[in-house]
């Protein structure tokens, strides 16, 4: 994520810093100093020899560039790494230099990397997340009584609210939240495997290393290395998938509900936000577009990363390992983008009622139809009372009277309800069904994981 002209709109700078080249090459380090140590708690190395390769193991003293260039021959970049570790660790001690990298492999180092920088990732996340959460429960409380027209298929259908709106994108990010959380909780894990997944060369310690290792990384130590097994790496991805398809339901409601003919929201003002290169008076909803385009960025990673599922043997030769390594830095570079844009969103969000209303009020009562067939097929019957609504909602919708003066007009619908009785069920107010308890529910859920 170290692109300069590109890179910006979408992502964070702290977010590309978190899964940049040198924030990969700083995290294969620390795995190698926690193996030099991991090794000398076992009695393998001296505890000196252990310090001098912790010593060298900083990232500012090595060139990510040339490394990458160096690793070309080698289709990773550990060798080179190591390489230039060891010639480092040789002009503070030789006898040190001899244990750089013992008894592990390229994809221990790199593997193990990738979950330090799962979890630095995920910390930064994990509180966007929240704050997500947060806005979104307030929008929820703020607006049970705001009346709107929901929509199925782009076109209006029954009065909702939008607080239940508002619920709903929290209910989908608080499903992507627990799901994050139970990767940070339960999905990493340090990676020792050696060779083949068997760790010979170190002989009968290799079970205590793999301990000492995990445990001085802060990561779980797995009941077995899973360098051929990658499932954590999969199930990554498809947790990052969820959020991002959370979010990028808010911002396409958004971007929807902000279009010109419909105004009944808006993203928050900034200078220069919005503006086009020609039309000097559109504002148009960029931090959702920006989102939507970095969840759909996340996907296409996620995607790669669930692919590499399927490995060969103890080490997959088909390129599977070698195709996650940028993908899980691209998804969780564009899920942080994406969220950090949606909670200026909905932080900020212009939340226009009078609008909502009055695009409720439209189709001149047509929304309610259904409400008139039920409050009537008590007196004439169902089958009666569908054919006399839909014969004055269709002399409505091309151009008759009034819903109301066409419902009356029908002699069923006229006998069977009395004008009060009519206007009652015209009434957006009064259809709202369980919507205001299933606000309550969303914000209850809320409180319960989320402010505890």
């Amino acid at each position: 994520m170290s692109g300069e002209l590109f890179g910006p709109i979408f992502v964070p700078e702290r977010f590309r810093e978190a899964v940049s080249d040198r924030a990969w090459l700083q995290a294969m380090l620390d795995a190698e100093a926690a193996l030099a140590r991991a090794e000398a708690e076992a009695g393998l190395i001296g505890e000196r020899d252990a310090g001098a390769i912790a010593a060298c193991c900083r990232a500012e003293l090595y060139d990510p560039r040339v490394i990458g260039e160096r690793a070309a021959a080698a289709g990773n970049p550990v060798p080179a790494l190591v390489k230039e570790l060891t010639a480092r660790v040789s002009g503070v001690s030789e006898e040190a230099a001899r244990h750089v990298h013992r008894g592990a492999t390229s994809q221990d180092i790199t593997d193990t990397a990738a979950m330090l920088l799962l979890r630095r990732t995920l910390d930064m996340l994990l509180p966007e997340v929240d704050a997500v959460c947060a806005a979104c429960a307030r929008l929820a409380g703020e607006h049970r009584e705001t009346l709107m027209p929901a929509r199925t298929l782009l076109q209006q259908a029954l009065p909702t609210t939008f607080g239940l709106k508002a619920a709903g994108w929290l209910a989908g990010v608080l499903e992507a939240r627990r799901a994050l959380l139970e990767v940070r909780r339960t999905g990493l894990a340090a990676q020792l495997g050696g060779a083949a997944g068997t760790l010979a060369s170190l002989g009968e310690a290799g079970g205590v290393v793999l301990e000492n290792f995990a445990r001085l990384l802060d990561l779980a130590e797995p009941a077995l290395p899973w360098h051929a097994e990658r499932s954590r790496i999969a199930r990554t991805g498809g947790t990052l998938s969820l959020l991002a398809g959370a979010l990028e339901k808010i911002s396409r409601d958004v971007i929807l509900m902000a279009q010109t003919e419909v105004g009944e929201v808006a993203e928050p003002a900034g200078e220069g936000r919005g503006g086009s290169s020609t039309l000097p008076h559109k504002r148009n909803p960029i931090l959702c577009v920006t989102a939507a385009a970095s969840c759909r960025r996340v996907r296409a990673f996620c995607s790669t990363l669930q692919e590499a599922m399927a490995t060969e043997h103890e080490r997959p030769a088909f390129g599977s390992w070698h195709a996650e390594w940028e993908a899980l830095g691209g998804a969780l570079a564009h899920a942080g983008g994406a969220v950090c844009a949606v909670r200026e969103v909905v932080e900020g969000l212009e939340v226009h009622p009078e609008r909502m209303r009055q695009n409720l009020g439209a189709t001149e009562g047509l929304i309610l139809a259904e409400r008139v067939v039920t409050a009537a097929a008590g007196r004439i019957g169902r089958l009666a009372a569908h054919e006399a609504v839909e014969r004055a909602a269709r002399r409505t919708a091309s151009g008759g009277g009034a819903f109301r003066e066409e419902l009356l007009a029908e002699e069923a619908i006229a006998g069977a309800l009395s004008g009060e009785e009519l206007d009652r069920a015209l009434d957006p107010a009064g259809y709202l069904g369980s919507a205001r308890a299933f606000v309550d529910r969303a914000l209850e859920l809320y409180r319960k994981e989320v402010q505890g």
